[in-house]
């Protein structure tokens, strides 16, 4: 059994942090920005006030916040993680964030004599809940070894990617992938619905296809049937791609389809929708056509 720190138990960070609990690990919450949730309570965690005291306590510190600018503030702030570490612990930021910020990050924390792994991971909430997440991680092997166990409690695609950062540009590739291809599904189905065709019926036609994917299977049927309560929500998906489309700027390449993505993404946002599921991308083509595919 491990003594884990769990900071950010939010749609993601609480099954992953109750998987843990049901593999037989120890956790310690902080409840710096609100209550720890009763479930993981009831079920034995420890509420403790900031990430410093969590820091104290555990062996492993896992960070789960939506973005650089939150894991920053958990790492470094006055009564932050960095404030209670000790040499051999072990600093696991499990958020989606700034490859070039990780590596900073990562420097100052082994400067305490403590590691840093950075864990990114893909499956949304719902590999969140089954312990599937695809997790990919950058920092030293020996590192990466010692926190093994932790990760296959939470996910079963577990990759060394490389060194610190390299999990998080992993992340940013996944996003990208993940975002076009959401793009491309929606694209299709409005094609097909404007054509008179049924939708249901054409993704129905493609599942069969080399058109088949895990979007076309699950996010499509979430846009033929308007189910868009999040999963993993667009303005998340945005601040994803503002990761890559500033990084390819810092590289000098060009990602145009990416960046079209994004500002079907922004409509999305402009008519309400920063909150809805990333497959209500459909939505913001929908507002653009004056059309909806759930209309006929």
């Amino acid at each position: 059994m491990a003594k884990i720190g769990f900071i950010g138990t939010g749609i993601m960070g609480q099954p992953m942090a109750a998987n843990l609990q049901k593999a037989g690990h120890q956790l310690f919450l902080s409840e710096h920005h609100g209550k720890a949730p009763q479930a993981l309570i009831d079920a034995g965690a420890v509420a403790l006030a900031n990430p410093q005291q969590v820091a104290q306590e555990a062996e492993f510190i896992i960070v789960m916040v939506p973005d650089t600018p939150q894991v920053d503030d958990v790492l470094f702030r006055k009564d932050g993680v960095a404030a209670g570490l000790s040499p051999n612990k072990v600093v696991i930021d499990m958020s989606s964030i700034s490859p070039t910020a990780t590596k900073a990050f990562a420097a100052k924390i082994n400067e305490t004599g403590a590691q840093y792994l950075d864990a990114p991971v893909s499956g949304g909430e719902v590999g969140a809940k089954a312990g599937t997440l695809s997790i990919m991680i950058g920092g030293e092997p020996q590192t990466f070894e010692r926190a093994l166990p932790l990760f296959q409690a939470m996910g079963k695609n577990i990759t060394l990617v490389g060194g610190n950062g390299d999990g998080q540009t992993a992340k940013v590739a996944n996003q990208i992938i993940v975002a076009l291809n959401i793009q491309a599904v929606a694209e299709a189905l409005l094609f097909a619905s404007k054509n008179g065709a049924d939708p249901a019926k054409v993704r129905e036609a493609l599942m069969g296809g080399f058109a088949s994917s895990k979007i076309l299977e699950v996010h499509g049927e979430r846009m033929i049937k308007g189910t868009f309560d999040p999963g993993f929500r667009i303005n998340l998906h945005q601040k994803d791609l503002n990761l890559a489309l500033a990084g390819a700027k810092e590289l000098g390449i060009n990602l145009p389809n990416t960046a079209g993505t994004q500002q079907v993404f922004s409509t999305c946002t402009a008519i309400g929708g920063g909150n809805w599921d990333h497959s209500a991308l459909i939505k913001g083509l929908e507002h653009m056509a004056n059309f909806s595919i759930r209309d006929k």
